[in-house]
């Protein structure tokens, strides 16, 4: 695994991992790992080492305000800061490491949310979309989203815990115990950030109906850090086109938040890696 950065128009730095292919190996694909909320693409190496091993390049990146990029952890200087990073990190890769490959995104959480409306906005040209529980429903009650209407306007910059209970990310409790050590995750969120999260889940959704990429969606059934309605809601729009199969799902019942991260993720990952096989022999 290599490690380096790029930094963006406004001097930002985004930190990058990436996974190459040993020479004389044909690489099937790229894949681009978009991460979530509070955490950092560091968290994804089970996840890359199985890609790689399919013969795919692998990159992953830490969003603005996470892991080792730059920036107030938790805040968001802008609407669509992440979106317009996703695009930049997507055009910067094609130049230097993917041209001719077919790239697919694969987000999870805000990290499949923020994949998601970049695709939903053209801000980004992929082959593929693969969505891990995304954040498509934040599952706001009616006092958050109040907040969230007022917040934003007067204070855009104001951080505040996150809320995320830790014990609803996996049923391994292996995977807690390393996520409570790890000194790069944060649970900060900030008022920009969460008017963010709560306004462009719903476009998603809507967008839903006229989709465009062939996309993967994975999405758990006993999820409590998003709302699952979310994925269900995303489905049934993009169920009404005439090219019904261009959005594959499939929900784990028993699942909580990180499928890829559970007891029982070999049918999560059996699920990837044949709908990989199927689009990028």
């Amino acid at each position: 695994m290599d490690q380096s950065t790029y930094t963006t128009a406004d001097g930002e730095t985004l930190a990058i991992r990436d996974w190459p292919l040993d020479a004389g190996v044909h690489a099937r694909g790229l894949v681009l790992i978009v991460h979530g909320l509070g955490e950092h693409s560091g968290r994804y190496e089970e996840m890359a080492q199985r890609l790689h091993m399919q013969s795919f390049v692998v990159r992953a990146y830490d969003h603005y305000g996470h892991g080792h990029s730059s920036g107030v952890r938790g805040a968001l200087p802008t609407r669509r800061r992440l979106v317009d990073d996703l695009a930049h990190i997507v055009n910067f890769t094609r130049r230097t490491m993917g041209q001719g490959l077919p790239l697919i995104l694969l987000g999870h959480s805000m990290g499949g949310l923020v994949a998601a409306h970049a695709v939903a906005l053209n801000r980004v040209r992929v082959d593929g979309l693969v969505l891990s529980s995304p954040a498509l429903d934040a599952g706001l009650n009616f006092g958050r989203r109040l907040l969230l209407a007022i917040l934003p306007a007067i204070a855009p910059h104001l951080r505040a815990r996150n809320g995320l209970d830790v014990n609803w990310l996996s049923h391994d409790t292996e995977v807690i115990k390393a996520y409570q050590r790890d000194t790069l995750v944060h649970d900060r969120i900030s008022a920009r950030l969460g008017r963010y999260i709560a306004d462009a889940g719903p476009r998603v959704v809507k967008a839903a109906r006229h989709w465009h990429t062939p996309t993967l969606l994975l999405y758990a059934g006993q999820d409590r850090l998003v709302d699952p309605q979310g994925s269900v809601a995303f489905a049934r729009a993009a169920a009404a086109q005439v090219e019904q199969k261009l959005v594959e799902v499939h929900c784990y019942a028993q699942h909580y938040h990180e499928i890829f991260n559970e007891l029982h993720r070999e049918p999560v990952y059996r699920q990837l890696t044949q709908w990989l096989n199927e689009r990028f022999s």
